[in-house]
């Protein structure tokens, strides 16, 4: 597996549409692999699968991906960043998940799609799945704890007077909606910053690879570590 990160210009017009259309930056990102290692790239295997994520702060816009093959990202660059100053880089992504073990305690980053399936009211069948709907912040958080749990970690924890909270935050909330061929998507997705432990090495390994979540495809599901 390696993990890259491509800085972007927010004055190309490519980085705004990366920024706007989730389809867009999907394309980009799968064609940075050679035609014989699509089809792998983009399906979950045991080793993994390609996971994209756009981080903008106040001064910087990154692009970041996660892929079981190495990658090569200069018609990226060559569209939407530094092309004479600036490239990307790659590293191998072993070294890090190899070293995951119970009890170490990181600061992560996850933009995710966090979502609901409705019941279908007019079959009244709780079996059946209904629409996915958007959740509020709150919502969001509970969706995060739960997620937690079956990807082998738990959230970090602030005291706060006699109580404890989570030691996340949302740092963006937004909702995207873009063309995939003839159809219109629309994505809810939150963006989580925090810290937390380690409780399954193997889980949480899977979810460094494989994602969390629904809308991998668009830019949604990528768990990244930082030391705490």
């Amino acid at each position: 597996m390696y993990l890259s990160r491509i800085p972007l210009n927010p004055a190309r017009k490519s980085t705004r549409l990366f920024l706007s259309s989730p389809q867009v930056t999907h394309a980009a990102v799968m064609t940075s692999f050679p035609p014989s290692e699509t089809i792998d790239a983009v399906a979950p295997t045991g080793d993994g699968r390609v996971l994209w994520r756009i981080d903008l702060s106040e001064n910087t816009i990154h692009l970041y991906v996660v892929s079981p093959t190495r990658p090569d990202f200069t018609h990226v660059v060559e569209q939407a960043g530094w092309p004479t100053t600036s490239t990307w880089a790659t590293r191998d992504y072993r070294d890090l998940l190899d070293g995951l073990a119970t009890g170490q305690q990181w600061h992560f980053r996850l933009t995710a799609n966090p979502v609901r399936r409705a019941m279908d009211r007019q079959r009244n069948d709780p079996t059946e799945r209904g629409r996915t709907t958007g959740l509020d912040s709150e919502g969001q958080l509970q969706w995060l704890q739960r997620k937690s749990a079956d990807h082998g970690f738990e959230l970090g924890q602030c005291v706060s007077g006699d109580s404890k909270e989570p030691d996340v935050v949302i740092t963006d909330r937004r909702s995207v909606t873009f063309q995939r061929h003839s159809q219109r998507v629309s994505l809810s997705t939150a963006t989580f910053e925090g810290t937390l432990q380690v409780t399954d090495p193997q889980a949480l390994r899977g979810a460094l690879v494989g994602g969390i979540g629904r809308a991998k495809g668009y830019g949604c599901g990528l768990l990244t570590l930082a030391p705490a």
